[in-house]
């Protein structure tokens, strides 16, 4: 390519934004990277309200547009809270809270007239960043607060420069370097301030809806929905060998109540004075670390033996159904130690009352159902003869283990049994138990999970909430009450393996199960951050009062009182802010290239008899100058001083490197 060629090449260069663009966008990024975390906790309106007014504003700002008036902006603003009414039907409560917080800042964008304006947003997106740890405090959740924390500081920084303009870079280092001096102080309350065992405050009523699980009744589509997530529900350690799969049953809640679409857990359950249960065969030791469900259940293998020693948090009961229960909900992360035994039996007699309960159907559903149970009753008498048949019922017709069934009609469990055939565990074990029922056996349901996976990593058994599962519980005679999975008929390769492999994902979803399957690094690297997470929860999250007291005690301090801990947070936050004060005292702040180049001026000036006094600013001085100096001279020094004045107190934008290169040129032509 020949040079004349070259010169025709359209050159291609991004627009030079003005520094009001530049800072409102930068402003416009840090609201961003604050709202990102909510985007998935709140309603697509939400969503698409906060993105559509985040829109528009950096619309207005690229085009250089006026801020839309009063009247525009109050039509949106009432739009926006009737949405919010009409969803939650209230303006009180945490969930409510957190968007009108979110749509409140979005629309203050948009009215951002004054100084005062500017400093409503970043107060209200510090406080939005804080609602965050509603949802989630794992270690990801704290690198996003810090993000976001950086760029609201530097937009902030960016808001007070005049004159003399830093580029983004150091105005960012700026931020990172205030955030690193806070970084003692921070350490240092957190191990010494005291811990306040319970809230600090009291949370309205939804403060707790957040976080999803198993819940006290189970209708079709319920746990299909819940195993859609992958988030840990408990990770376990195990006194020896991890058992197999077929006995990774972890009991949960007992549901023996059925309207004839739902199963619903008994009230009223008094904690058990004695064992109803025996046990042989070897006994399984797990130690139990909970995530906070907001629910009273714990889990533990089928069937627990002990009860948990009690702990800040944690007192627990077992009841007749052999359900392991808080005696509150529990919202902090617990570890817990509990004995199981695979074999056992359980509750070998009933009374008239638990076996009418067991057996209780509504009148007038699943006829159908009915007829099929009585003529199975009258081929086999045996009840564990009957079991087996209807499991080979199960595995011999074309039923189908899916997690999009068809929808069923009034007769849920006619309709599964004899048209659609096609369901997730909480068909198979609802049907499964109906059947029993009709046929006279005591049955009932059992939710929980089954399965799991061990973290090579850090060597934790991980059970998340894609292995919930649902089984069923019949009662025998001289055997009590036995686990039959009638999923396991069906889709044996759910229990024996996992989800992933009895019904596979599909489409994207697939794609990516396939490169996170096997010893693929991608696997590797989930869980090796599932055990940076695991970490986190156990040295930061789980520093609560008695680990406090611990500490010290390792330090020789056995008694030390909440009165105390405040006082040695107090000399030791004061020993750490004299450290970082006295060095940056002693540390004669570096004079800024446009000071410094002024000083040299005042100097030459200086050395012609005509010095600048203390009290007088650079215009006096310039107009002192004007009666002292001849008017050649003066020329070159009044075009230094106005550039000097213009760059350090006026609105002007200047490159740092051209104005310094300019100033230095007229300094060297003043005589």
């Amino acid at each position: 390519m020949n040079r004349q060629n070259r010169m025709r090449l359209p050159r291609f260069s991004f627009p030079v934004l003005s520094r009001d663009k530049a800072d409102t966008l930068l402003l416009l990024a840090a609201c961003i990277s604050i709202l990102l975390p909510h985007f998935q906790h709140v309603s697509w309106w939400v969503t698409a309200s906060c993105t559509a007014l985040l829109g528009w504003r950096t619309w207005l700002t690229l085009q250089g547009l006026r801020l839309p008036p009063s009247w525009v902006l109050l039509p949106v603003s009432a739009l926006t809270m009737l949405g919010v009414y009409l969803q939650y039907h209230s303006f009180f409560g945490r969930e409510v809270g957190v968007t009108m917080l979110m749509l409140l800042l979005t629309s203050k964008l948009l009215e951002m007239h004054a100084r005062r304006d500017l400093f409503v947003v970043l107060f209200l997106s510090f406080f939005l960043m804080l609602t965050s740890y509603f949802y989630q405090q794992n270690i990801g959740s704290a690198f996003q607060s810090l993000t976001g924390l950086s760029l609201l500081l530097t937009a902030q920084l960016s808001f007070q420069y005049t004159g003399l303009y830093p580029s983004l870079w150091q105005r960012f280092k700026l931020s990172l370097s205030i955030l690193g001096l806070a970084i003692p102080l921070t350490l240092a309350a957190f191990f010494l301030l005291p811990r306040v065992q319970g809230p600090l405050w009291g949370l309205p009523g939804d403060a707790h809806s957040g976080r999803s699980g198993l819940s006290e009744s189970m209708a079709p589509g319920g746990i299909s929905e819940m195993v859609l997530s992958e988030d840990i529900v408990f990770r376990v350690q195990f006194g020896g060998t991890i058992p197999n799969k077929s006995l990774l049953y972890w009991r949960g809640i007992v549901m023996d109540q059925f309207d004839g679409k739902t199963w619903t857990h008994s009230p009223g359950s008094q904690p058990l004075t004695y064992s109803p249960a025996s046990y042989s065969g070897p006994a399984i030791a797990q130690t139990i670390l909970l995530e906070p469900q907001r629910q009273r259940w714990l889990f533990a293998l089928d069937l627990p033996a002990s009860l948990p020693p009690p702990q800040t948090g944690l007192t627990a009961s077992l009841n007749p159904q052999m359900e392991l229960r808080n005696s509150e909900s529990i919202s902090q992360r617990l570890r817990y130690e509990i004995t199981s035994y695979p074999q056992y039996r359980y509750q070998t007699a009933l009374t008239a009352e638990e076996r009418e309960q067991a057996l209780q159907l509504p009148s007038g559903f699943n006829p159908r159902t009915a007829n099929f149970a009585s003529t199975l009753r009258q081929r086999y008498v045996e009840d564990a003869d009957l079991i087996n048949a209807i499991l080979q019922f199960f595995r011999q017709q074309a039923f189908s283990y899916t997690l999009e069934p068809p929808l069923l009609g009034r007769q849920t469990i006619d309709d599964f049994l004899f048209e659609s055939r096609a369901g997730f565990c909480e068909h198979y074990a609802s049907t499964f138990t109906n059947i029993m029922r009709f046929a006279g056996i005591p049955a009932r349901i059992v939710t929980g999970y089954q399965g799991g996976n061990i973290n090579t990593v850090d060597g934790y058994f991980e059970v998340r909430q894609s292995d919930a599962h649902a089984w069923s519980e019949v009662w025998l005679k001289e055997r009590g009450w036995v686990r039959v999975d009638p999923t396991a008929a069906v889709a044996p390769e759910r229990v024996m393996q996992n989800l992933d492999r009895a019904i596979p994902k599909r489409g994207f979803a697939g794609l990516m199960n396939f490169a996170l399957s096997g010893n693929s690094w991608s696997q590797n690297l989930r869980m090796r951050w599932d055990a940076v997470n695991n970490s986190w929860n156990q040295w930061v999250l789980n520093y609560n009062h008695q680990t406090q007291l611990n500490l010290f005690k390792s330090f020789g301090l056995k008694e030390v009182d909440w009165a105390q801990l405040s006082l040695i947070f107090f000399i030791a936050g004061s020993l750490i802010l004299a450290l970082i004060a006295l060095p940056l005292m002693w540390h004669s702040t570096p004079q800024p290239p446009l000071d410094r180049v002024y000083f040299l001026f005042c100097k030459k000036m200086a050395r012609k008899q005509l010095p600048k006094m203390p009290e007088e600013g650079p215009l006096h001085y310039l107009q002192r100058l004007r009666q002292k100096l001849p008017a050649k001279e003066f020329q070159a020094t009044e075009q230094f001083l106005n550039l000097y004045m213009a760059a350090k107190y006026g609105k002007h934008d200047f490159s740092e490197f051209n104005l310094i290169s300019r100033l230095k040129k007229l300094l060297a032509a003043c005589p």
